[in-house]
């Protein structure tokens, strides 16, 4: 849990196994909102209410390694 900069946007990706994937958001997180994953791949956000699955997941880093912030997709 916690606050987030979230951005709606649209998308549409078409991934490695000809799926068409409509990205919905973007949600920024200060700071590694996963630090037990070395990646994020999965999983699911609420933003305002609405329940939506990690599209992708992104570990922005400082030149000392630390993570400055996460951002995910959101369908």
């Amino acid at each position: 849990e916690g606050k987030c900069n979230y951005q709606d946007s649209a998308i549409r990706v078409l991934t490695d196994q000809k799926d068409l994937v409509q990205i919905t958001g973007k949600a920024l997180f200060p700071g590694d909102i996963c630090p037990d994953l070395p990646v994020i791949t999965s999983g699911t956000a609420v933003i305002f209410g609405v329940k939506r699955h990690v599209v992708k997941g992104t570990k922005a880093r400082n030149p000392d390694e630390t993570v400055n912030f996460t951002e995910v997709m959101l369908q």
